[in-house]
C-alpha cells in the first residue's frame, strides 16, 4: 500500500505547525527538507536528533532526506559535495530514513550539461558508492537543467549506473515545466520500471509560475497513479505542491492550499482505486 507524505516546509518552517496540518489530511510521514528556514542537508546532528524527537512523540517517520545533493555546477568542486553527503547520511540514519534525495548536476557557465556525460556519470558512481557503504539508497529526481531532465537522459542514467543503491523519483509536474506530457512521454516510454516513489506537483502549462493540485493540470496523474497502481506500486508519493511560489531549492504553498492538494491527491488515489496510508 503507498504511503503518502509530503515535504512539509511547504507548510511553514515551524515543524510544530507541519506537523498539525499534515495530521489534518491523515498524513503523518514528512520527507524532510526545511525546518526553521534551515536546509536538511545543514542540519547539526543535535539539531537532527532534537527533530527526531519531535517525530517520535508525534508518531511521524521521515523515509527520505530531501537534500539538494547534485545541485551544483559540473565544473565545481565536488569533494565538499561527497562530504556534505557523508553528512546527509548521517542525518539520514538518525532519522531511520532509508532514502537521499539527488540530482544530477547543472552545466557550467559557458556550456550544456549535456556535453559532461563523462564528468556526470562518474560523480554519481562517486555518490553511489557513499550511498552503498552507508546502506542508503539515492533518489535521482527529474528537475529542469540537471543532466537528467529529460526521459532519455533518465534512462541513459540508469543504463550506466546500476545499483540497487540508486533508484528513481518521477515528478509529473517538472515534466509539464519540460514541455512534455508525463504519462505519454515519459512514463509509458520507460520510466515507470525506473520509479520507486512519486514526488506530486500537478502544472497547467510550462510558463506557469506555481503549481496545481494533482489532476488539476497536464500533469496526467490519474492515467499514472492508474496504472502505477496496476503495477503494485507501494511505495511513497510525497507531496511536493509549489502551489504559491516554486523556486529552485524549495517551493512554498502555505496551510490552505496544501490542504487543498492533500485533497487533489488523495481524490485520484480514490477514483483509481488506489488504497493509501
Amino acid at each position: 500500500m503507498p504511503t503518502i507524505s509530503a515535504f512539509a516546509d511547504e507548510i511553514s518552517p515551524d515543524l510544530k505547525t507541519q506537523m498539525d496540518v499534515c495530521a489534518s489530511v491523515g498524513v503523518h510521514c514528512i520527507d524532510v527538507r526545511g525546518i526553521d528556514n534551515t536546509n536538511v542537508s545543514q542540519f547539526t546532528l543535535k539539531q537532527t536528533r532534537d527533530y527526531k524527537k519531535m517525530f517520535d512523540d508525534r508518531q511521524f517517520t521521515m523515509p527520505c532526506v530531501g537534500s539538494p545533493l547534485g545541485k551544483i555546477r559540473i565544473d565545481e568542486a565536488f569533494g565538499p559535495h561527497l562530504d556534505l553527503l557523508k553528512h546527509c547520511c548521517d542525518v539520514a540514519h538518525i532519522f531511520d530514513a532509508k532514502y537521499i534525495r539527488i540530482f544530477s548536476f547543472y552545466g557550467p557557465l559557458a556550456g550544456q550539461v549535456a556535453d559532461h556525460r563523462r564528468q556526470v556519470l562518474d560523480n554519481l558512481w562517486q555518490m553511489v558508492k557513499v550511498a552503498q557503504d552507508a546502506e542508503i539508497v539515492l533518489l535521482h529526481e527529474n528537475e529542469h537543467a540537471i543532466y537528467g531532465d529529460l526521459p532519455g537522459r533518465v534512462k541513459e542514467l540508469f543504463a550506466e549506473i546500476k545499483s540497487p543503491h540508486f533508484q528513481g523519483i518521477f515528478d509529473p509536474g517538472n515534466f509539464v515545466h519540460e514541455g512534455l506530457k508525463p504519462f505519454d512521454d515519459c512514463w509509458t516510454q520507460g520510466l515507470a520500471e525506473l520509479t520507486q516513489y512519486f514526488h506530486i506537483k500537478d502544472k497547467a502549462t510550462p510558463e506557469a509560475p506555481a503549481c496545481c493540485p494533482a489532476g488539476q493540470g497536464n500533469g496526467q496523474c490519474r492515467e499514472i497513479l492508474a496504472d502505477a497502481k496496476k503495477r503494485g506500486f507501494d511505495g511513497y508519493m510525497t507531496l511536493e505542491p509549489h502551489m504559491q511560489q516554486a523556486g529552485q531549492f524549495s517551493g512554498f504553498t502555505g496551510p490552505e492550499l496544501f490542504v487543498k492538494a492533500a485533497e487533489g491527491l488523495r481524490k485520484i488515489c480514490d477514483e483509481v482505486g488506489m488504497d493509501w496510508k
